[in-house]
């Protein structure tokens, strides 16, 4: 039994037979041809990229339709290029020029192109190189599937598969998820990819189990070997021996009974025992995602996380694309349920295009990233807030700003959104000029501001995610600092508190809306630190309500104070996982 670690980017248990999917590229027969067969390769290019152009299309459509615009654009920037001039002539040069046949020309030319890539990444460094990186590896990709309609061969291995399987691979592209289901894929698995990767984005929007960065481990899997896929802990368990087998069918059989208890406790109140009142809302990261919102009974989305409209794509989205996006959750959720829609958080781990703009930075976490990249990029930043006022004309809509940590920072973007709302006046634009507006407190500066911040927005939503990895100067990602990481330390329950309380005495409301709120570990302590509005991926949601209706608010007062007296993660962990076993038990195990 092996039993490898990686990213957990989709929840859930899978077990079942491997498929390994092949990423060896395909064979080509000739480098070169006659010149009197050039022309008749150039015909022949022209009909592949054709035919290309037309799959991507029908592949867009078909994926928009059953998951939503957001995942089809996926294969929007497959379809641009192979429709595009300049790229065609590219090839059709080499044929012209050197002889060589369709299929080689079409190798070459983007293989030159993956080669800028790969240099590019090497300059950026680790972190800012990601996204070249998933770039070039989307042009491997676009060679693939050319090189298949050249050639003849089929490159849907899911045809011949007659039960669900477990997908395994060094990555997948967009050609090679297009027709996953939950019908044919219980989950899937690679060695490499991020959390902002298509493949992660895909496994949110089927709600299939799915765990990537795992590092090399094909060569230890054969196609039919019995595989694990644990969405919930990042674990990948190749050949598993009975009792794990046994432990997770149980696990399994666990997490499939909690549908039942879903429908039930969908529409009952997240109240405390002493009748306290939780608003519970959804992250979301794509528009269709509402729907699950709805479906797990949250009281509206906490958090909208709009960048993942910039990725997968060679352009930035037009403001009728964002406001098409957000009116979809708005008409979804209804007028009664708040969207907050968080504006543009890129950079770090997760670049765009904008990648070569911005141009190598040492240490991208550190550097031009979020509200900062917004700040320097005014016309990418209006055009938001332009659609976002617009789109308010429609439902509750809030705006919250992300890494926030200045005051300065944050009045720059009010300025900028006062701008935003005389252009739309100007115009004769409808839309809704006073929205509520928060700030993310989500490194170190801005939760000991939190005073001073408070005076300036409506609410508070503490990220912690990046406060945790701020604070204790730890990326979670990193292998050799990831045992830092730990949302338990003394020092974030600290900030929390003095966020918290910097929110009751300006009576504005906070919201958590990390990983950290969708824990029923942290539930206990996030609520006895007075918090009353929590915003977790929809999947977690009923969870966290089981426990609330629980719990007393002054039982979680007695956890938190406790918990505030310790002096270690560990101490803290150990402390919560007691308590929460007496609350509830099952939601230890």
């Amino acid at each position: 039994m092996e039993i490898r670690r990686g990213i957990a980017v989709s929840p859930g248990v899978a077990i079942g037979p491997a498929l390994v999917l092949d990423t060896e590229g395909v064979r080509i027969p000739h480098r070169t041809v006659e010149l009197p067969q050039v022309p008749a390769e150039i015909d022949r290019l022209r009909q592949a990229l054709s035919e290309a152009a037309v799959d991507a299309r029908d592949t867009r459509e078909r994926i928009a339709t059953r998951l939503g615009q957001d995942v089809g654009n996926i294969f929007a920037a497959q379809q641009t290029a192979f429709e595009d001039n300049s790229f065609r002539v590219r090839i059709e040069s080499l044929i012209h020029s050197k002889n060589y046949s369709a299929e080689y020309a079409v190798s070459r030319a983007i293989r030159d192109y993956v080669k800028r890539f790969d240099e590019a990444a090497l300059k950026l460094g680790e972190h800012a190189g990601v996204e070249i990186r998933r770039r070039a590896a989307e042009l491997i990709d676009l060679e693939r599937q050319v090189l298949a309609i050249l050639l003849g061969h089929t490159n849907e291995p899911l045809l011949s598969v007659t039960s669900p399987v477990i997908v395994v691979a060094n990555d997948l592209m967009p050609s090679d998820t297009a027709g996953f289901t939950q019908r044919t894929v219980r989950a899937f698995a690679t060695e490499s990819g991020g959390p902002t990767s298509h493949t992660a984005i895909l496994a949110g929007a089927l709600e299939i189990p799915a765990v990537v960065g795992v590092g090399r481990f094909l060569t230890e899997v054969s196609g039919g070997d019995l595989v694990i896929v644990d969405g919930e802990r990042g674990l990948v368990i190749i050949d598993p021996d009975d009792k794990t087998v046994d432990e997770y069918e149980e696990k399994r059989a666990h997490l499939l009974a909690r549908a039942d208890w879903y429908e039930i406790i969908r529409d009952k109140a997240a109240v405390t025992l002493d009748g306290a009142s939780i608003r519970l809302l959804g992250n979301i990261e794509l528009a269709q995602e509402a729907q699950h919102c709805v479906e797990r009974g949250a009281d509206g989305v906490g958090l909208y996380r709009t960048e993942f409209l910039y990725l997968n794509k060679i352009t930035d989205p037009t403001e009728e694309e964002h406001y098409q996006a957000y009116c979809s959750v708005l008409e979804t959720l209804g007028s009664n349920r708040p969207v907050v829609i968080r504006t543009l958080d890129l950079g770090a781990d997760k670049f765009s295009h904008m990648a070569e703009q911005i141009g190598f930075e040492k240490n991208p976490f550190l550097g031009l990233r979020s509200v900062r990249l917004c700040l320097r990029k005014l016309d990418l930043f209006k055009t938001q807030l332009r659609s976002i006022l617009r789109a308010a004309c429609h439902g509750d809509v809030r705006i919250l700003f992300p890494m926030i940590s200045t005051v300065e920072e944050l009045r720059q973007c009010k300025t900028l959104l006062n701008e935003v709302r005389e252009d739309l006046d100007d115009a004769g634009i409808p839309f809704k000029s006073s929205i509520p507006l928060g700030t993310m407190i989500e490194v170190p500066s801005a939760a000991i501001l939190a005073d001073i911040l408070a005076k300036e927005v409506d609410f508070f939503s503490i990220g912690t995610n990046d406060l945790v990895q701020y604070t204790l100067a730890a990326d979670r990602n990193n292998e050799n600092v990831a045992h830092l990481y730990n949302p338990a330390d003394p020092a974030v329950l600290r900030l929390i508190q003095m966020v918290v309380e910097a929110g009751s005495q300006a009576k504005i409301e906070v919201n958590v809306c990390g990983e950290m709120s969708g824990e029923p570990l942290y539930v206990p302590l996030l609520l006895g630190l007075g918090l009353r509005q929590l915003s977790a991926t929809p999947r977690k949601i009923p969870d966290i309500k089981r426990i609330i209706r629980q719990l007393s608010v002054p039982e979680a007062e007695r956890v938190a104070e406790q918990a505030l007296k310790l002096e270690s993660a560990r101490q803290v962990g150990n402390y919560l996982r007691d308590q929460l076993r007496r609350i509830l038990p099952e939601a230890v195990d």
